[in-house]
């Protein structure tokens, strides 16, 4: 896709649909289209903080540590917004697990210009908040859930965010490795091949190829990931 290609489709979901011309090429002004290889880390300042628009593919940020050691703190698929922090305490990297194609922003300096435009300013609060909601429900994953409740957890997460409905049943392709998926839940790949073997077994979901899960029972599947049970 073209940058101006990228840019419409941000705008069209992310900015007022009211957005004059003139403002339109403010904010295109600050963007920079990137194209980003399978499994490749995508080229950041990493002095300071991004916003990093996903229109097609797949990405992961990772936060790293001491020692060499890393962390997958969350994956974002098309259409979703990703801050991407700079370097502090840790380190982050934007990489792709599939060929994407983003549109980039410094954080600050959209800020600065969304300062008087509260319709952008509650678009970049609400990503903040999706992004809050989804570490808190990680971090209690990671400290207190099970290996089954923490895989049943990611693929009902996936459901929501990337499924497609089929007949009576939701379809994931899904874009990422198993040994992401292992590193993002804290296991192992072995962990996550007997959670899924244990799911098919169930009946809650079956395997399509080597990236496909059918979701076949999603109530069974929520009811296995340490959910609450809403009052009623």
């Amino acid at each position: 896709m073209t940058f101006r290609e990228i840019f419409e489709r941000f705008a069209s979901r992310y900015l007022p649909g009211n957005q004059s011309d003139a403002a339109l090429l403010r904010y295109q002004s600050l963007a920079r289209a990137i194209e980003a290889k399978p499994d490749s880390p995508v080229r950041l300042d990493e002095n300071c903080d991004h916003l990093a628009f996903v229109c097609c593919g797949a990405t992961k940020l990772v936060a790293h540590a001491s020692g060499g050691r890393e962390q997958i703190v969350a994956f974002h698929f098309p259409d979703e917004l990703v801050v991407v922090p700079a370097r502090a305490e840790h380190a982050y990297t934007l990489s792709s697990v599939k060929g994407s194609e983003l549109l980039v922003f410094d954080y600050q300096e959209l800020l600065d210009l969304a300062r008087n435009d509260p319709l952008v300013l509650r678009m970049l609060l609400d990503c903040s908040r999706k992004s809050l909601i989804r570490c808190r429900n990680k971090s209690l994953a990671l400290g207190r859930k099970t290996a089954a409740e923490r895989v049943a957890s990611f693929l009902a997460g996936m459901a929501v965010r990337i499924g497609m409905p089929e007949d009576d049943c939701v379809f994931l392709d899904l874009p990422m490795s198993r040994r992401d998926i292992a590193d993002s839940l804290g296991l192992t790949v072995e962990t996550i091949s007997r959670q899924i073997t244990q799911l098919r077994s169930l009946d809650i979901v079956s395997t399509v190829g080597k990236s496909g899960v059918r979701i076949d029972d999603l109530r069974g599947l929520e009811a296995r990931a340490g959910y609450l049970i809403a009052s009623g």
